[in-house]
């Protein structure tokens, strides 16, 4: 929501675009349907991303694509009628539907039809399955005349690439176009990541609590310039963007996508001198035909997983957490036990402070005492909500009693 003023006001806008999902989401998001049939979307997006900028939206004609639909885009729809309807704004709403496949689920599995990257048969307890649409309903919409948008699952560049077919009429064949402006959507998909959110670097990175939000300018050729609104903090440069660009990319001359497959291997990207915060123009994205199939994301439900997040403090920290952490493991295994209950799925004990995240890449203290301050972190996995809810309660600092002033964030939750 943040974003939404800087880019309206400062961006001189055609297209708003809001990109909300990943694969998580739609697991959270069909939990929440399941509890009401009115929920399963982003209500972030409607409440306060769009209501209260509605009126300046419809004032300046800018036009609205957001996957923020969800599991649930209809209700989504029926949300955003209500608060134009409340601002006295008249909008055209249309709804990208389709990409539920809950109803193709035993087709599928008869299908046999496995895990893209493990193989894994299909699960039983599948939890929801969404094929990712491409950009072509998008422009589909727009042609019709709709101002705002809304989809379920689709591709995240996507919500990019539908404006810009609907803008310059590329057609199903122009794969270089397709790959170009597949690209620029790739590129602002995570929003202010392309901006130094996440930059390796990110002692260069200006006015990071203010950070801008990029904007693509994209010719009808496909080349396209990536900027940030003036007076805005961020850095648009060659590194941020190229980092950007291998994010999540997979092989980058096969970059599958349902309208495209893209090749954007020989592409360059040129920092234009003279803008505040920096910009850069891109160029050189590559297409062939998209394959003859669609991703499908699906989750299943694989029992409850619990964290906990412990500060502990003292000479030997690290030996301390970790003995910590093993205590309470065998103190609740020992309940599991009493109760009849299997033990845990899986357990991860990490101790932040000691390098464990860099496994034996880690790197010991000169001294050999290590950290006197540290954090565990330990999550488990089990099968049954009633463990979870065991180790929940025995993290906690009454119920420990291993170590004084042992403080905890636990949350037990469907694990997906």
């Amino acid at each position: 929501a943040p974003a939404v003023p800087q880019l309206l006001y400062g961006g001189k806008l055609d297209f708003l675009v809001f990109d909300y999902l990943s694969e998580i989401t739609m697991s959270l998001l069909t939990a929440a349907k399941a509890r009401s049939p009115v929920l399963g979307y982003t209500p972030d997006f409607v409440s306060a991303a769009m209501a209260p900028y509605i009126k300046d939206i419809h004032r300046k004609g800018v036009r609205v694509i957001s996957n923020a639909g969800g599991i649930n885009p209809l209700a989504c729809a029926a949300a955003l009628q209500e608060v134009a309807k409340k601002a006295d704004v008249d909008l055209k709403i249309a709804v990208v539907a389709g990409d539920d496949l809950m109803s193709e689920k035993e087709n599928l599995k008869g299908a046999g039809i496995t895990d893209l990257e493990s193989g894994k048969q299909f699960p039983e307890s599948i939890h929801s399955m969404n094929v990712y649409l491409g950009a072509r309903p998008i422009s589909r919409a727009l042609d019709l005349g709709a101002d705002i948008v809304v989809t379920g699952r689709c591709v995240d560049s996507g919500i990019v690439l539908g404006p810009l077919i609907h803008s310059f009429g590329w057609n199903r064949d122009d794969f270089d176009l397709l790959a170009a402006g597949s690209l620029a959507g790739h590129l602002i998909e995570c929003g202010a990541q392309c901006t130094g959110g996440i930059f390796t670097d990110w002692h260069a990175v200006p006015d990071w609590h203010k950070i801008g939000f990029p904007i693509v300018e994209c010719s009808s050729e496909g080349d396209f310039i990536l900027s940030k609104p003036p007076d805005t903090g961020g850095l648009i440069s060659f590194g941020t963007v190229a980092e950007q660009l291998v994010y999540e990319l997979g092989n980058p001359q096969r970059y599958l996508l349902p309208d495209v497959t893209c090749d954007f291997s020989e592409v360059s990207i040129t920092e234009i001198p003279g803008f505040e915060g920096g910009a850069v123009k891109v160029h050189g994205a590559k297409g062939s035909p998209p394959s003859t199939f669609y991703k499908v994301n699906a989750t299943y439900l694989d029992g409850f997983r619990a964290t906990a997040v412990c500060p502990v403090g003292g000479p030997k920290a690290v030996q301390k957490g970790k003995r910590t952490a093993e205590s309470i493991l065998q103190r609740t295994r020992l309940i599991f036990s009493q109760l009849g209950y299997e033990d845990y799925s899986a357990v991860n004990i990490q101790v932040l402070g000691s390098e464990d995240t860099y496994g034996p890449h880690a790197r010991r203290s000169i001294d050999g005492q290590g950290p006197r301050e540290a954090v565990i972190w330990l999550a488990v996995h089990h099968k049954q909500k009633q463990a979870v809810e065991v180790f929940s309660r025995e993290i906690a600092p009454a119920g420990t009693g291993m170590a004084p002033g042992l403080t905890g964030i636990v949350g037990g939750r469907p694990r997906v």
